[in-house]
């Protein structure tokens, strides 16, 4: 399962009039009886919400006064996540006679076309407040407060991530929510710009969108809408074109297939770099400790002291955390045995939490177990992306391979390994000349699509690459 959570917007989005339909009540206990979470993200104050919606205990926690104010509906209890306004705001404000007047715990709330006098006391006072606007109302905040910010404090207390989350709003202060998520939807009754930021305009408005919506999550977890989400797939490097070439980021299974004794360093280090920009979650297996001066990763086990299982989960428990798991002091012997059990306990995290969104295996030939068939864990489990690094690809197991999606030869004769490969798994042999590769550079094939062609990897991707003799063109599906 792709998405993990829901976060609505409420006014013109879940409710019409303030209130939501008793239809989409039906649609949201729905979307928990699937397992997903449920979140509101509101520019009302908590208790405005209480006061209108009885249905405030379907909702996990609700973000309210646009992102200032996390509120847990099974306990009550509200947390302040910004500074309150300071007195002297609201009382100029109402020497100025600015009304409607609402002040919450941090939200000080009013009406168009009240906006003029309020950046005027803003400014009067030297105060670093934003004003954002939701249709009519105009809302003062702490700078950098935004639905965005509220919504990333709940979702690291659900233990979830914004590219588990699909988000669904109507109004401009919805913006920042629905960029914040990996998938974003506009009801049909939304200001035209969100309508064209928005992955997905559903046909209904207001809460017949949000049901329209909760119907295609549950039915397919939106895998339809997987072509549009092409700005989160990982950059590999780019073609003989100048043309990036992008893993899906959702899913995919990549083999990095090494000569003995060349170097993974020069290609690995790029593509590990654009999974922690996208802040992806991962989780690298190293066997050499080539991985242990990773960006924003927790080392764990090293030369003297194997890992320890519990402490791995432990650390990708956290969202924001990644891991480098160590096993140099592991016994070769052992280490299929601890990578089968390793394995096990992140297929059951993924499948609780959308999490750890990729592994990174290296030296996967010395780390699978007897009869072990990739292909079948595929089938059966959600599986998180794989990036699987072998220095030997001939002694990986055919249902290895044949679950692989995109190769990348690296190293002397990459023609040669990836007609080897395409043998073992009984694939046509792919017609590709020899090219001599420098560093970072790799002949990259699509397991049986198109033909094989040069590129270079990710570390030159801000330099326009060169055009070599002898590349082969990308033939990308």
């Amino acid at each position: 399962m792709r998405y993990h959570a829901l976060a609505c917007d409420y006014d013109g989005t879940l409710a019409t009039d303030g209130r939501i339909a008793p239809a989409t009540s039906e649609a949201l206990r729905s979307l928990r009886a699937s397992g997903r979470r449920l979140l509101m993200v509101t520019g009302r104050q908590v208790q405005d919400l209480i006061a209108i919606c009885p249905d405030i205990d379907l909702f996990d926690l609700i973000v309210a006064e646009n992102g200032a104010v996390l509120y847990v509906p099974a306990t009550r209890h509200a947390r302040t996540l910004a500074e309150p306004p300071p007195p002297e705001l609201v009382q100029r404000l109402r020497q100025r006679g600015v009304e409607p007047l609402d002040v919450g715990r941090v939200i000080v709330a009013t009406e168009r076309p009240h906006e003029v006098a309020a950046l005027e006391v803003i400014q009067q006072l030297g105060l670093e407040l934003q004003v954002i606007f939701n249709k009519r109302s105009v809302m003062l905040l702490p700078s950098g407060v935004n639905k965005a910010t509220g919504l990333a404090g709940a979702l690291d207390d659900l233990k979830l991530s914004p590219h588990n989350t699909v988000a669904i709003g109507d109004a401009e202060n919805d913006h920042a929510l629905l960029a914040s998520c990996e998938l974003a939807v506009a009801v049909a009754n939304a200001v035209p710009t969100l309508k064209q930021r928005a992955d997905l305009v559903t046909a209904g408005d207001h809460g017949a969108g949000v049901r329209e919506l909760i119907e295609r999550l549950t039915a397919g977890d939106l895998a339809d809408l997987a072509p549009a989400l092409e700005r989160h797939d990982i950059p590999v490097g780019t073609d003989a074109g100048g043309h990036t070439v992008r893993l899906p980021a959702y899913g995919s299974v990549a083999l990095v297939a090494a000569s003995s004794g060349s170097s993974r360093s020069g290609f690995m280090s790029g593509v590990i770099e654009r999974l922690d920009k996208r802040l992806f979650q991962h989780c690298i297996i190293d066997c050499t400790g080539d991985y242990q001066d990773v960006r924003s990763a927790v080392v764990l086990g090293g030369a003297e002291h194997p890992p320890e299982l519990d402490a791995i989960i432990e650390v990708l428990d956290k969202p924001r955390e990644n891991a480098v798991v160590s096993l140099r002091a592991v016994p070769p012997e052992l280490r299929p045995r601890f990578f089968r059990s390793l394995l096990q306990r992140l297929v059951d995290m993924r499948a609780r939490t959308g999490r750890p969104h990729w592994m990174v295996v290296d030296e996967v030939d010395q780390l699978l177990p007897p009869g072990f068939d990739l292909g079948a864990l595929r089938r059966d489990h959600d599986l998180m992306g794989l990036l699987l690094l072998s220095r030997h690809p001939a002694a990986l197991p055919a249902p290895v391979v044949s679950a692989v999606d995109a190769i990348f030869a690296i190293g002397r004769a990459p023609a040669a390994t990836i007609r080897q490969l395409a043998s073992a798994v009984g694939q046509a042999v792919p017609d590709v000349p020899d090219v001599e590769l420098q560093t970072a550079e790799a002949v990259a094939w699509w397991m049986g699509r198109g033909q094989p062609f040069w590129l270079r990897g990710v570390p030159g991707l801000e330099r326009p690459p060169e055009q070599r003799v002898g590349a082969v063109p990308a033939q990308v599906p």
